[in-house]
């Protein structure tokens, strides 16, 4: 396996921009970008309630439930085994919890400089020398070499293979010519 290894043990949690949780952040460029200066930005966030979402003006977002009952956002509703969900970070989201607190992977991605994409794969997985930026999170203990939510980046052209039976989510994130 090659590309950076993205221990979950040595996360750091943060507050949510709006104060009203915590996140931790899995990968972010550039790197120590803050929450107004990143390109990208991918991290997992514990929501234990009710509440407003933090507003991302120019960025697309992508959510994806990874543990606990639901999340609604402004009537969407998204379980640990729904599609990702992708939304304009500007637009103002309501989150209603159902069935205790929900863990959620949260994509960002600055428009007009990076498109993203999420998506849940199973199995081996070979990620090719392609012009985008990859990252695999483990949902589970079944990758030879990555625990649950570790993850895998792996930069533009690399290559990488990730053997075993797990489960994750594959994210793809292409810089925009300009």
């Amino acid at each position: 396996m090659s590309g950076l290894l993205l221990r979950a043990a040595t996360r750091v949690s943060t507050p949510w921009k709006n104060g009203g949780g915590e996140t931790t952040t899995v990968a972010v460029f550039p790197e120590g970008a803050g929450l107004s200066d990143f390109d990208w930005r991918i991290s997992i966030a514990r929501v234990d309630g009710d509440g407003p979402f933090s507003a991302f003006p120019g960025i697309d977002r992508t959510l994806t439930l990874l543990t606990g009952g639901s999340l609604a956002l402004n009537g969407h509703v998204l379980t640990p085994d729904s599609a990702p969900f992708a939304f304009d970070g500007a637009l103002p989201m309501q989150a209603l919890v159902t069935g205790g607190p929900v863990h959620d992977l949260n994509v960002m991605t600055r428009r007009g400089r990076f498109s993203h994409s999420v998506a849940r794969v199973r199995g081996p997985v070979a990620l090719g020398g392609v012009p985008a930026v990859r990252l695999l999170l483990a949902l589970e203990d079944g990758y030879r070499g990555l625990s649950r939510w570790d993850a895998l980046l792996v930069g533009p052209h690399e290559v990488a293979k990730v053997t075993g039976e797990g489960t994750g989510l594959l994210v793809v994130m292409t810089e925009l010519p300009g």
